[in-house]
């Protein structure tokens, strides 16, 4: 009898038991109601790509009504979300698959035009990001974030951690990467506060590891993860000092939280939106390194599906897809048995905001 791949091997995370490490990677939609609200079609999406014993993360879902206002994307913190949600998590588990909630405030990559009253965006520093927004306008310069400021925040991903329990969900996921509010702190690019905040590596790792702090304290380890994009350059970002940046946080971690139900890293790619650039390099061994627990690699795999089957086989990491899991529910029947994937429309991924390119591409049965 062969050897079962390891990325179709069982593997425990937090409260958590997986059959499989084929994982569905937080990806924007766009397809909530205008009021930040989750809807059936929400529900039909994250039902189609559950197995028995696979982990979903959600799209990353607002902490705040200030955390961000990108139109028709999901939040967390009222009832009538918390409600929502919860029909998307009972969907989950019906199907005995597990689900977390990814935690979002998208700070300098946000608008004033987005907030209820017009308030202005919220950074570590007075720096925008350079070229154009999605609508194709000039980024604003943020306003520099307060200390008593960065505290409420803090307690917003406690509270917003608090609310995805109260929806069902397995656990949370803090996203600190990809040119985000966390990741604009942790950055030498997009930091350059002179206080408790800025400068030294500890300095500009406090933030995230405070929210961290928090979310643990309210949860316990075993329901908490966290994403990092150590050396990406999505959203301005560049750092001056990135193995010993990323290194820094993954060892306070380990130290503090050996216990987390697992660490999630975003392969460095300039383009993330690019449909050629691939990952074959790996750059997280340093991380890989320090941390014990489950590791989550990301980036490029849609592309290379056998690289990530071999790239698990080398490390034991659990591998997140992307594009092709948008445009494969199936997708890990398809990766187990070799069957050629669905290709994905670009077009549909941030453009549409009904079933199109959403819940309409087939399973494998399904096809002609």
């Amino acid at each position: 009898m062969s050897k079962k791949q390891t990325i179709f091997s069982p593997i425990q995370i937090g409260q958590v038991s997986l059959q499989h490490r084929v994982v569905l990677a937080p990806l924007t939609r766009f397809r909530a109601t205008l009021d930040a609200i989750p809807t059936d079609l929400m529900t039909e999406y994250y039902t189609q790509r559950t197995t028995e014993g696979g982990l979903l993360i959600t799209e990353a879902t607002f902490i705040d009504r200030l955390a961000g206002g990108y139109k028709q994307t999901p939040g967390i913190y009222n009832e009538d979300q918390i409600n929502a949600w919860k029909k998307i998590t009972s969907a989950v588990h019906n199907k005995k698959g597990s689900i977390f909630l990814q935690l979002w405030h998208i700070g300098r990559a946000g608008s004033m035009s987005l907030n209820p009253n017009g308030e202005q965006i919220v950074s570590a520093s007075a720096i925008s990001i350079e070229g154009k927004s999605i609508a194709g306008q000039d980024y604003e310069v943020p306003r520099p974030l307060h200390i008593k400021e960065i505290h409420v925040i803090v307690g917003q991903y406690r509270q917003a951690a608090l609310n995805a329990i109260q929806a069902g969900f397995d656990g949370v996921e803090i996203h600190s990467a990809n040119g985000y509010l966390l990741d604009q702190f942790i950055n030498t690019g997009s930091n350059h506060r002179t206080d408790m905040y800025g400068g030294s590596i500890p300095n500009r790792a406090r933030f995230p590891l405070q929210v961290l702090d928090a979310v643990v304290e309210a949860l316990g380890p075993q329901r908490v993860a966290m994403r990092f994009s150590p050396g990406g350059e999505f959203q301005g970002m560049q750092d001056d000092t990135v193995v010993d940046t990323w290194s820094y946080l993954t060892t306070e971690i380990q130290k503090k939280h050996p216990h987390l139900a697992y660490l999630h890293f975003i392969e460095s790619r300039a383009n993330i939106h690019s449909d050629t650039a691939v990952s074959t390099v790996d750059t997280l061994m340093p991380y890989r390194r320090i941390w014990k627990g489950p590791f989550i690699t990301a980036s490029g795999f849609s592309h290379t599906p056998q690289h990530a089957i071999d790239l698990s086989e080398k490390t034991g990491d659990l591998i997140a897809f992307g594009r092709a899991f948008i445009a494969n529910p199936d997708l890990v029947k398809r990766l187990q048995n070799g069957w050629e994937l669905n290709k994905y429309n670009r077009k549909t991924f941030y453009n549409n905001h009904d079933f199109v390119g959403y819940t309409d591409y087939p399973f494998y049965s399904d096809e002609g």
